[in-house]
């Protein structure tokens, strides 16, 4: 799995040599530093950890402190672990765009979703609402109506579509396609929408 952390900084639009405009989302990805060296002898598969972020030491726990002293590097705000790294790595090597991404290629995107609160079953679940506003019904509009079963079993069952928390989870965004990279700006952007609020750390994976 080839990838890189980096960091969601907004949307803007560019042109296609057809003359299409196309929505894309920026995200900057300076070079991440290898953490870690994961091999199966020692851990029982193959992976590296990688770093992205500047962190303040004294908001650093001491074992990070000397984990990040063992790769030779500051510390690190966001650290990722991908599987069977094609490229061969060193502790305390860089990655950058340019080894890992081209234009044209196609990424997932995993992100935390921005967070929406306490939401009601239309905005969460796109209910309609119970029906008219006439024929008596004057406050149902929004309401999710009818929840359970009679006698039997005389219980709402697990799972049911309901009002509660939405948004702030972990999302996967597949098949997106990267239509431009600056890499003397570590800069690369690609086409839609990437799940998580502006200055959120979004992992790209190929």
């Amino acid at each position: 799995m080839n990838g890189l952390i980096g960091k969601k900084i907004g949307m803007t639009s560019i042109y296609s040599a057809e003359g299409k405009n196309i929505a894309c989302t920026v995200v900057e990805a300076l070079p991440n530093v290898v953490t870690q060296v994961k091999t199966i002898e020692s851990d029982g598969y193959d992976a590296i950890q990688l770093g992205y972020g500047e962190m303040k030491e004294k908001h650093t726990t001491k074992p990070l402190m000397g984990h990040f002293a063992q790769a030779g590097t500051t510390p690190k705000r966001k650290l990722v672990e991908f599987r069977d790294y094609p490229n061969a790595k060193k502790l305390g090597e860089e990655v950058s765009i340019t080894e890992v991404f081209n234009e044209g290629d196609k990424v997932s995107a995993i992100g935390t979703s921005k967070g929406k609160g306490f939401q009601g079953v239309v905005k969460r679940h796109h209910f309609n609402g119970v029906g008219q506003s006439t024929h008596g019904q004057h406050n149902r509009l929004r309401a999710p109506g009818s929840v359970g079963a009679s006698a039997f079993p005389s219980r709402v069952f697990k799972g049911l579509r309901m009002a509660g928390r939405m948004g702030n989870e972990r999302v996967k965004t597949k098949n997106l396609k990267i239509v431009k990279i600056l890499p003397e700006m570590n800069l690369i952007l690609i086409q839609g929408s990437v799940p998580g609020h502006k200055g959120s750390f979004v992992v790209i994976e190929k």
